[in-house]
């Protein structure tokens, strides 16, 4: 029977490995384990400030490489395409192969990419080392959830470490936004690329030095499923290329509709092919596990959903209320302080009620916060309900994030963690590109935008909440309580 194999010293064999430190009792944390878990947000951190704080720069960016507005777009695009396209591909990879060895090859391949992308003398360059950019983070997003969710055990311990690594992925996105502008003010828009390159530096060698390996072993260990992989990676590259430029061009756009078209089929065709081979890419039976999908489809919503309310108050700041792009950021930079709050709160809220109901509350309390919204006008207290709005829908938002992550991993098999770890984080990546295209656009083509960030609020609170419901119901959170343990082994088998 194939076996998951962890080496304990610096990836080498595990017969000359030292005895593993004893887990602590409890959810405590051991001194190797503070470190790996530092490696690892620390690694999340920079793809998540990578994911923002271009956004701030983008109109120096075209100025100083003589950029069109239409290809301006591709400094965001180029990056999403492959980091979100290869996240499964990649993620099994890893299971197979090597989780500690291709998480390196991707702290690698992205620090390269950022020095590319900050000495880049014309757009082309620039949107190679994006692209370059965008693979790295595809092989260290799911491979750095995976080596945790091998490390800490399922409980309250992996409850813990997944809050902290939601917490600094959530305050990386903020943190992004902020800096990006004072980077670009002080620095130029290519320290925001050099900062990337520099903190890589910093975190590969302690990844070298503190990261045991981790893979499936044994004789009848799989092979990967090549046609599989084509088929999704090819559908993950369509769909989110039609995405992502959806909202500058409009659905109607013919290339948008061929890439929707060639997405949907590719899908199609992927689960034709899981379901026909012996050794699947993707178990569709581990799909159709009720926290795998249910949990999943919480982070669909929330992460979606969040990235628009930001993406429809940052136009309404300066819009309508006139604030500068600084004071914009300080109304997301309250938003970042509070998640850290959250962060240490939500897995407490795990250990006592579950990671289902966590995340359902959660959804709950983000759809009423962002219906909070809609009471926006023109006077100068919008900003403070806009301050404080947005600061209580994150706080529920990242509850979503740290429970979704929780309910989706429960229950799998260490040999898999990077096949579902891999969907979750596509979950994340796919929600971050998907609100904006599908709602934002209502905001910015419509006859007043301050009418339109309405409507678009109204939307989002709506579907958050109806979510909040489906997803209660799929997990069947609402159970006597006597039935918690019965539905809990149901809903992971």
């Amino acid at each position: 029977m194939a076996t998951e194999t962890l080496t304990h010293d610096t990836g080498r064999t595990a017969g000359r490995s030292p005895a593993p430190e004893p887990a602590p009792v409890g959810a405590r944390f051991a001194r190797r384990e503070l470190l790996v878990l530092v490696v690892l947000c620390a690694a999340q951190f920079m793809v998540a400030l990578d994911f923002s704080i271009l956004n701030v720069a983008l109109p120096t960016i075209g100025t100083d490489l003589a950029m069109s507005s239409s290809t301006l777009q591709w400094a965001i695009t180029a990056f999403a395409l492959p980091s979100g396209g290869f996240l499964l591909l990649l993620g099994r990879t890893g299971d197979l192969y090597g989780r500690r060895r291709l998480f390196l090859g991707g702290l690698a391949v992205f620090g390269a990419a950022s020095l590319v992308a900050t000495l880049a003398p014309s757009p082309a360059v620039f949107l190679a080392g994006r692209a370059l950019q965008g693979l790295g983070a595809a092989a260290i997003v799911p491979t750095a959830m995976a080596l945790l969710t091998t490390t800490f055990e399922e409980g309250p311990r992996r409850a813990r470490a997944l809050g902290v690594a939601g917490t600094l992925l959530s305050l990386g996105f903020t943190v992004g936004m902020v800096l990006g502008g004072v980077l670009t003010d002080t620095l130029g828009w290519r320290s925001t690329m050099a900062v990337l390159a520099v903190a890589t530096v910093l975190v590969l060698p302690l990844a070298r030095l503190f990261l045991h390996e981790s893979r499936h072993e044994g004789p009848d260990r799989p092979r990967l499923d090549v046609p599989g992989a084509a088929t999704v990676t090819g559908g993950l590259l369509a769909l989110i290329y039609a995405l992502s430029t959806a909202a500058s061009r409009g659905f109607g756009h013919v290339d948008v509709l061929t890439a929707l078209l060639l997405g949907a089929g590719l899908l199609v065709a992927f689960v034709v092919v899981e379901s026909r081979t012996a050794q699947p890419l993707v178990s569709l039976p581990l799909l159709r596990r009720r926290t795998v999908a249910w949990g999943n489809l919480g982070g669909l919503v929330t992460f979606s959903m969040m990235s628009t309310v930001i993406f429809v108050l940052t136009l309404y700041l300066q819009d309508v209320l006139g604030l500068d792009a600084f004071r914009t950021g300080l109304v997301f930079g309250v938003q970042g302080v509070l998640s850290v709050g959250a962060g240490a709160l939500a897995p407490k809220l795990v250990d006592r009620f579950g990671a289902p109901r966590t995340l359902v509350g959660a959804l709950v309390g983000q759809g009423v916060f962002i219906a909070t919204l809609l009471a926006l006008g023109t006077g100068t207290g919008s900003v403070w309900l806009a301050v404080a709005g947005v600061s209580l829908a994150s706080v529920c938002h990242l509850g979503a994030i740290i429970s979704y992550g929780v309910t989706a991993t429960s229950g799998v098999a260490d040999d898999q963690q990077g096949l579902v770890t891999g969907v979750v984080t596509t979950t994340q990546q796919v929600g971050i590109t998907v609100g904006i295209p599908l709602l934002g656009v209502l905001a910015t083509t419509a006859a007043s935008l301050e009418h339109g960030v309405h409507v678009v609020l109204g939307l989002d609170a709506a579907i958050v909440l109806v979510a909040a419901v489906a997803v209660g119901l799929g997990l069947r959170v609402w159970r006597p309580a006597g039935a918690g343990a019965a539905a809990a082994a149901e809903a992971t088998a």
